[in-house]
């Protein structure tokens, strides 16, 4: 009975988890983001970064929080849902307050780039970088030596320039796919977290939490 209901779980883990992994990129890309397109001694540049920080934040916390509550871990699972969605709502805004285009669910670019799988920031920008010279074919994988590789001598010489934002007329241009990307990979972590979400709720409704569990542990010593 012991090894199959302990009190206290096996917990933590978050670091493995893919909605922490896209929720830690979309962080790194919202600072990056900020630092170029949104003023400084905007309120907003602000509330940016700490919205995506905190869904990092609360993953990693309700996670942790899991082997003694698993009511806290929904609850901090929702607040970091909830601050992606507020995430998102900014970026949204900072297309249209500048007339530029939101990318559909089914634009080619924005499927491309979920299927490309990028880790870092860097993986991102040099991304969008081969979308705004036109380097992206219908596949958006172009660049790279095979299915799981990337053109090493490509990848380099790009990054070193990706942090450049283009000039000339058609300068909106940039930002645009930079808003867009941190859009795509916002839209996964949230699905992501809706998943997680109705499975916590399932295991709570099925097995209860930390009182049900030291009850059931209780019973089995008599």
């Amino acid at each position: 009975m012991d090894r199959d209901d302990p009190l206290i779980p096996r917990h933590g883990g978050y670091r493995k988890l893919k909605s922490f992994q896209i929720a830690q990129l979309v962080y790194d890309v919202t600072v990056r983001f900020c630092d170029r397109y949104v003023d400084r001694k905007s309120r907003t540049r602000d509330q940016m970064v700490q919205a995506a920080r905190s869904g990092v934040q609360n993953i990693a916390e309700g996670s942790q929080a899991s082997g003694t509550s698993k009511k806290m871990e929904l609850k901090l699972t929702n607040v970091a849902r909830a601050s992606l969605e507020e995430l998102r709502l900014d970026y949204e805004d900072f297309l249209r307050q500048r007339g530029l285009a939101a990318w559909s669910r089914t634009d080619p670019r924005r499927e491309a780039l979920i299927a490309r799988r990028c880790a870092t920031a860097d993986e991102v920008a040099l991304w969008a970088r081969e979308v705004r010279e036109g380097t992206i074919g219908q596949s958006g994988l172009c660049g790279r030596s095979g299915p799981g590789g990337q053109n090493e001598s490509s990848a380099a010489s790009t990054l070193s320039t990706s942090s450049t934002v283009p000039a000339g007329p058609n300068s909106s241009f940039y930002p645009a796919i930079a808003a867009n990307s941190a859009l795509a990979l916002i839209a996964v972590a949230c699905g992501l977290l809706d998943r997680q979400l109705a499975a916590q709720a399932s295991a709570f409704e099925r097995e209860g939490g930390f009182t049900e569990r030291l009850y059931r542990k209780r019973q089995s010593r008599r």
